[in-house]
């Protein structure tokens, strides 16, 4: 059964997006099975993933207030190599209609229960904002990816972000736990830089990726292309980065499988 994660953080330009789609195709290049579900308005993971926002017949603000099923909604990333539920700006009207729904929180998960075993992961991208899309990504997720700038706003934000999981953890999803924090557009010539990576590993220790996402012009251009960096420049370090990255979770997850099991 699929592991889902929501890729979240409040504070927005962390590198959200950026991590969906890299993370996403750096799996599907692992030969894992792997859903994106883009949850943002702004529907950035579904242009970055190729697929024209403007031209979509059904997307996931369908899907969760109940207008289509998931067959419908899907779509396919020819570069990315992975299935996805895009979105567009109609997903802006959810908030709304979802408070006026019964299980408001619980729309996402139930919808994804039927195919989650069709899936290796299915990775979330979150709007920057602790809204009801925000709700229903933690309520249906097992864990939390958390990427952040090491500045210090961002560390001031994530103790927010922290607190609201637990919370969440408490009211709607016991099993919602951190899985992991990403440091990324790293630049180690920064001195404010090593210091908060220094505090992040000092704070947690367990949860902190070893893997750093470097600022990479190829990262940053490979959106408008419609690909992940891994198609638009496999050489790069963006590119390398996020295959690190993907390494290190399935190695991650499989340590938390022998030790639930031993």
């Amino acid at each position: 059964m699929a592991k889902v994660f929501a890729i979240a953080n409040q504070k927005g330009g962390v590198g959200k997006t950026t991590t969906c789609i890299n993370l996403a195709a750096s799996l599907v290049a692992t030969k894992r099975r792997v859903l994106l579900i883009d949850l943002d308005p702004q529907g950035n993971a579904t242009m970055g993933s190729g697929v024209d926002k403007h031209a979509l017949e059904h997307s996931i603000y369908d899907l969760l207030i109940g207008e289509c099923n998931l067959v419908d909604a899907m779509q396919f990333s020819e570069h990315g190599g992975y299935q996805l539920l895009p979105a567009n700006r109609d997903l802006t009207a959810a908030e709304v209609s979802l408070l006026e729904m019964k299980m408001k929180e619980s729309r996402l998960r139930n919808a994804l229960a039927p195919i989650r075993e069709n899936y290796d992961y299915i990775l979330i991208d979150c709007p920057p904002a602790l809204s009801m899309l925000t709700i229903n990504a933690l309520v249906a997720a097992d864990g939390v990816i958390i990427p952040m700038q090491c500045e210090y706003y961002a560390l001031e934000g994530l103790s927010d972000l922290v607190n609201s999981i637990q919370r969440i953890a408490e009211l709607l999803n016991p099993s919602l736990k951190i899985e992991g924090l990403l440091r990324t557009m790293y630049d180690p010539r920064i001195s404010l830089t090593n210091d908060v990576s220094a505090q992040l590993k000092q704070h947690f220790p367990d949860t902190l990726y070893q893997t750093v996402i470097p600022r990479n012009v190829r990262l940053a251009e490979a959106p408008s292309f419609g690909m992940p960096a891994l198609v638009y420049d496999k050489s790069s370090r963006g590119a390398i980065a996020y295959l690190a990255l993907a390494g290190e979770l399935v190695r991650r997850q499989r340590a938390n499988a022998r030790s639930a099991t031993a």
